[in-house]
């Protein structure tokens, strides 16, 4: 369990000259799931998000759609990805953009105090360019293209035709980190997560590291070098430091010492900056380097890594107008183990809604408040003395939180949604065995249906805790028809510590009437999605 310490988690900042898809959302639940649950467990939780709006990628769509830079940055970050955030109900605590002046201005001083200690120096610079990656590619992502491209060289990622260029820049002497940075692998095994991702990087590290070109003359839209103005901050170590300039580096210390290190959370398609160019920036700066980067796997559709140029982009609102914002949630959470790659597929997403979420989590709650409501008059029974089988409900319940907590330490989501699973099923198994129906029909049987709707009250109460983090707004309807007062979780100041220990629910809580939380959906509004 958490020992009340500073958990701060990021997600990527994603480019604002498109609109959000359903894999950019995968990566806010995943961070947001992970924040609430240190929230909830009492650690001093920070979510940062936000917006990448230099480069010259956004330059140019910009200048397509008639517009500034700025002004573009604007309206898609008003209209798109702000309001992303509430469709899919992230709980985040900062909003960062790289247009913000708290982060230009110290992205400067930053820069200024690499550039006095030697780490940056002036050079020529010759390499294929893709604008889609807003990257220099290395050997290794370059590929002859076909069709339409035949006879030209083309990122491996993006498709799309590699752009030479040949410019003075300015160099960060990243090839003088190559052994530190193995040595922090080392060290710290756990540093670059899944193990997958940790020895691509280590491989690609050992491979040697050239020094990096960290600005552009050829183009104005960016954060101007503070000792030459003819230059901009490349887009990536620009965007890259945005990580410490939300939390206070070079304007607040106490806050960023409060804060800092981070979690990354992040795409594997950009795990090589995160886990290799960003840990060398902060050596060379003198800072700690991130407490974590885990590079998640891609959400795929018909095979293809989700892509709005490959036409295979799915909005999250194409799913959360039918199914909902926790139904969202769950899905990508429990569908796709965590770190791996995982196909989205509609079929499936309908299936487990009715399944797991409708008939299997949303049905027993239904049950429970329905049968305290019919037998007890809307008031939870105390229970009498518990036999064996209840004794094995609560068991079920305290190992399943246990491994819970457990598989979120890892980032396992999945792991954690799937031990919480089994209260559901052991209720749903539990109800059915000792039918409090027939119980009912029979006076001298009145303790022990108290004690069995007590024991499915209490587990109820365990779920709205356990699964707060990844369905919230079902578990907020579940907590207040159970009658407890306050906020959900506020039996303890740090509800997920105490979501295994039996017997929160005191007796005697008047319960209130519950809606379907997962309503029916009917099957032609599915199949016009």
């Amino acid at each position: 369990m958490s020992d009340g310490s500073s958990f701060y988690i990021t997600t990527p900042i994603f480019y604002v000259n498109d609109v959000p898809h359903i894999g950019h959302a995968y990566t806010e639940v995943a961070a947001d799931v992970l924040a609430r649950w240190h929230r909830q467990a009492g650690d001093d939780t920070w979510l940062l998000t936000g917006t990448d709006e230099h480069g010259q990628k956004i330059l140019r769509t910009a200048t397509a759609n008639g517009t500034t830079p700025k002004a573009w940055a604007d309206k898609l970050v008003g209209e798109e990805w702000l309001p992303l955030l509430k469709t899919i109900d992230i709980s985040n605590d900062d909003f960062i953009r790289t247009t913000d002046e708290r982060h230009e201005v110290n992205v400067q001083k930053f820069l200024q105090k690499l550039y006095d200690d030697g780490y940056i120096y002036a050079g020529e610079y010759e390499a294929l360019y893709c604008v889609g990656c807003e990257e220099f590619k290395p050997q290794s992502e370059i590929v002859d293209g076909t069709g339409e491209y035949e006879g030209q060289k083309v990122c491996a990622i993006h498709s799309k035709p590699l752009e030479l260029l040949q410019e003075k820049n300015y160099f960060f002497r990243m090839s003088q980190f190559a052994d530190r940075l193995l040595s922090l692998y080392e060290e710290r095994p756990d540093f670059v997560q899944p193990e997958s991702a940790r020895n691509e990087v280590v491989s690609f590290v050992r491979q040697g590291l050239s020094d990096l070109s960290i600005s552009r003359s050829s183009f104005d839209w960016g954060i101007k070098v503070p000792w030459d103005e003819s230059h901009v901050v490349y887009v990536w170590f620009d965007a890259l430091l945005n990580y410490i300039t939300a939390v206070g580096y070079g304007q607040d210390d106490e806050e960023f010492a409060r804060r800092w290190p981070a979690n990354h959370l992040v795409g594997k398609d950009i795990l090589r900056f995160h886990a290799v160019i960003w840990p060398a920036m902060l050596m060379a700066a003198g800072l700690e380097v991130p407490k974590r980067v885990f590079g998640h796997g891609w959400l795929l559709v018909g095979g293809e890594k989700m892509s709005k140029s490959k036409l295979t982009g799915i909005a999250p609102t194409q799913i959360t107008d039918t199914f909902g914002s926790d139904a969202f949630r769950y899905y990508f959470m429990r569908a796709i183990n965590f770190g791996q790659d995982g196909s989205f597929s509609w079929e499936d997403l309908a299936a487990r809604y009715q399944a797991e979420l409708a008939n299997g989590f949303g049905n027993l709650a239904s049950r429970v408040i329905a049968m305290v409501t019919r037998y007890f008059e809307g008031i939870v029974p105390p229970a009498g003395e518990y036999q064996e089988v209840d004794l094995h409900v609560q068991e079920v319940v305290r190992t399943a939180a246990a491994d819970a907590d457990a598989a979120i330490g890892r980032l396992a989501i999945h792991d954690a949604l799937a031990a919480i699973w089994r209260i559901v099923d052991e209720l749903n198994g539990y109800i059915t065995e000792q039918e409090p129906w027939t119980l009912a029909k029979d006076e001298a049987q009145r303790e022990r249906l108290g004690t069995v709707l007590y024991t499915a009250a209490e587990g109820l109460r365990a779920l709205a805790v356990l699964l707060s983090p990844v369905i919230p707004g079902a578990t907020s309807k579940l907590w207040e028809a159970l009658g407890v007062e306050g906020e959900l979780g506020a039996l303890t100041a740090q509800p997920l510590r105490a979501a295994g220990d039996w017997g929160r629910l005191p007796a005697g809580t008047e319960v209130n009437g519950l809606a379907a939380l997962f309503p029916r959906i009917d099957a032609e509004a599915v199949a016009a999605v």
